[in-house]
């Protein structure tokens, strides 16, 4: 290798949707993204790489001596396409923390997570609105994560429950996303939607924990439907095993 202390490093986003705006084959906000994450670092190459979106040339001779600042380092690195994939977000964040809305946005913003897949971000002043389209390829799978996600719903209706942070889910598109092409609207399990997104990490852990209740409450439902001779099964040598309840597996891993 002629130059060993270069090292290139190239990346492929996902094929964006024909709603989401990619600038020289990166979202909006991904050069500068970049720049800031890793300074002097990371020199980016124009044009990248063929079949890439994205080259940058890292200069070993800069990554930090320090063990604990190479690592730090390192993981961001490691992590250059969420880095660039959620520059837009970032942007959009930076203006909300301080009550304006970035000029160079639109009002409907298109973000793409998944290949020809994305979400959608509502900028305003005092807020932003988020909004996820609800896929799912199997129809087991598409049932069980609209009963989950009606949840929030249900959630949200409970006494003691109004300071819970907002989200909805809906079967169709909300107003938010009027004018957004009808084949980024195709969503087989309606459309979860956020609000404030100073709060967004918080509604997601909520609704999480109201999903493992469901979960839960499922498991349980199926002990109590099975017979007590079926949790105790013979195999081909003669030994035995039984079937333990979600009171008694928890039992278990605590002991």
């Amino acid at each position: 290798m002629k130059y060993p202390q270069f090292l290139l490093l190239s990346i492929s986003l996902p094929a964006p949707p024909p709603e989401t705006v990619f600038i020289g084959g990166l979202p909006v906000g991904a050069l500068e993204a970049v720049k800031a994450a890793y300074g002097a670092v990371v020199q980016i190459l124009d044009p990248p790489k063929d079949g890439f979106n994205l080259t940058m040339k890292l200069n070993l001779l800069k990554i930090p001596r320090d063990e604990d600042l190479r690592q730090a380092l390192l993981v961001r690195i490691a992590s250059v396409r969420e880095v660039v994939l959620g520059a837009p977000l970032r942007l959009i964040l930076k203006h909300l923390a301080s009550r304006t809305v970035a000029p160079d946005v639109d009002a409907l913003v298109a973000l793409v997570h998944r290949p020809r897949e994305s979400f959608f971000l509502v900028p305003q002043a005092e807020k932003v609105t988020v909004v996820f389209p609800m896929r799912f390829k199997d129809s087991i799978d598409t049932a069980l994560a609209t009963s989950f996600l009606q949840e929030i719903v249900e959630a949200r209706r409970a006494a003691g429950l109004n300071n819970a942070p907002p989200c909805s889910w809906s079967p169709s598109p909300p107003l938010e996303l009027k004018g957004a092409p009808s084949e980024a609207l195709m969503a087989n399990a309606g459309f979860v939607t956020f609000f404030h997104l100073d709060d967004l990490q918080c509604s997601e852990g909520f609704m999480h924990t109201r999903m493992r209740r469901r979960v839960e409450s499922l498991i349980q439902a199926l002990d109590r439907a099975k017979p007590e001779a079926e949790k105790s099964k013979k195999t081909l040598q003669g030994k035995s095993f039984k079937r333990l309840s979600l009171k008694e597996s928890r039992n278990n891993s605590k002991s």
